[in-house]
């Protein structure tokens, strides 16, 4: 199965190392380091591992925590394949869905950002939500200016964002797993942003909306 691993680590020569024989001790096979951020001595990085099933995140995490200075801030599953660009594939597939093109996008947010499930809605009602959506999804009340990652009450982890040329408000969920980082925010906005300038995007939505 594939895992993804959020740690930080000291940012020094040899700490990728010491990670990468923790995880080999325990089974797990690298398949996709992302650097989210570094500064004052430590990294934040996402690794893609392959495990086998009777690899439990408990003896992951064990592993990991013997490497001085590693902290695992979280271990969730994931759908996104390592070594592809996903967005490309689903951009392109977004100019050929015709009025399918917002729920193509919905559908594929939640596999590009290992999330659970994305939804979309008006300011009176829910629009549209890929499959693995609850039946009311908690959307905000207000949507943020711009897309903003928050930990709801109920521990759900969210990036909240605008679609303002269609009176949109999108709503991207991960209740297992760390929070949205800040370079997540960051790729979904320009998601968004290309998906916004896509010349059929507003018409088809528009038709959608009127069925």
């Amino acid at each position: 199965m594939l895992l993804r691993l959020r740690i930080t680590l000291p940012d020094r020569p040899g700490s990728l190392g010491h990670v990468t024989r923790a995880l080999g001790a325990v089974g797990a096979d690298i398949t996709q380091v992302t650097v989210m951020e570094r500064g004052d001595g430590r990294a934040v990085d996402d690794i893609t591992i392959f495990s086998g099933e009777h690899t439990s995140k408990d003896n992951l995490t064990r592993s990991l925590l013997t490497v001085p200075g590693v902290t695992v801030e979280g271990i969730w599953t994931t759908r996104e394949a390592p070594g592809t660009y996903p967005e490309l594939e689903i951009l392109k597939y977004i100019t050929t869905a015709g009025d399918r093109a917002l729920a193509t996008l919905i559908d594929s947010l939640p596999v590009l950002f290992s999330a659970d499930w994305a939804a979309v809605a008006t300011d009176h009602a829910l629009v549209y939500a890929s499959w693995r959506a609850p039946q009311d999804p908690p959307l905000p009340l207000d949507t943020p200016a711009r897309p903003t990652a928050m930990t709801l009450e109920s521990g759900l982890h969210v990036i909240s964002a605008p679609l303002p040329p269609l009176a949109l408000s999108l709503l991207l969920a991960r209740s297992d797993g760390p929070a949205f980082h800040r370079i997540e925010v960051h790729r979904l906005a320009r998601i968004l942003e290309i998906f916004l300038s896509l010349p059929a995007t507003e018409r088809s939505v528009a038709r959608q909306l009127r069925k």
